[in-house]
């Protein structure tokens, strides 16, 4: 049972802290007109609409970015957050959405390139009465990393190598 699974990873993080410590990475790379990103053994595609030079073959960075939120949203209330706070979840969906104007993307005048009002709905199917429900949302936005990563400012470092071709 996942709960049990749950209890034995704590276990195991409070005896040995560094073994939950990690560096996820993405590589991505370009491939034909799209992005082919990699992590581990799970590879995916980025791309962008025909208007920005894109094949509109592949889900956009933008929407690989809301996805991203969504996903960690329904596996980290379902499979994480339920067992542990012991509420039972039949399922859970999320829509994240957020405003972008593209003409700040070939800088034109007048518009921003970075994304705004990002929002999300999300929705628990549940036995359970409103006040559990309401404690996995509690807990999933004081713990989910994806949604702590958007809300809290935090750095981004970059570099750039050139190699000539």
């Amino acid at each position: 049972m996942k709960s049990e699974i749950i209890a034995e990873t704590q276990r195991l993080w409070q005896a040995e802290p560094d073994k939950a410590k990690g560096r996820p990475a993405v590589k991505a790379r370009s491939e034909g007109a799209q992005a082919v990103l990699e992590a581990g053994s799970f590879s995916w595609r980025a791309d962008l609409p025909p208007a920005l030079g894109g094949t509109n073959q592949a889900a956009s960075p933008t929407a690989l970015l809301l996805s991203a939120l969504a996903g960690c949203a329904v596996v980290f209330i379902r499979d994480t957050l339920a067992p542990q706070l012991g509420v039972p979840v039949d399922g859970v969906e999320a829509t994240a959405r957020c405003e972008s104007d593209a003409r700040g993307l070939l800088g034109m005048g007048g518009a921003a390139p970075d994304l705004q009002n990002v929002e999300m709905d999300i929705q628990v199917t549940s036995a359970a009465g409103e006040a559990d429900v309401r404690r996995l949302y509690q807990a999933w936005q004081e713990r989910c990393p994806i949604y702590l990563a958007l809300v809290k400012p935090t750095s981004v470092k970059t570099t750039l190598q050139v190699k000539r071709g």
